[in-house]
């Protein structure tokens, strides 16, 4: 499955919604994309969203979409 997470950049400050940022993950459910971007990364984790066929459709025609490898 592929998800979207939207993040902060650092865990220090509050979010804001103008710097949050987003990246695209494969993994086998939420749990382990959760848990992989906590054990690689300093991200603040906004919110993971499991994208549908259609989502990532879009997502892959009118994004920057690249899957990021943790």
């Amino acid at each position: 499955m592929i998800f979207k997470v939207y993040y902060q950049e650092t865990r220090d400050r509050n979010p804001k919604r103008e710097a949050t940022k987003s990246l695209f993950i494969e993994a086998k459910d939420l749990i382990e994309a959760r848990a992989r971007i906590e054990e690689n990364t300093t991200y603040n984790i906004e919110l993971i969203q499991e994208l549908s066929e259609n989502a990532l459709a879009y997502e892959k025609e009118n994004t920057e979409f690249k899957l990021v490898e943790l």
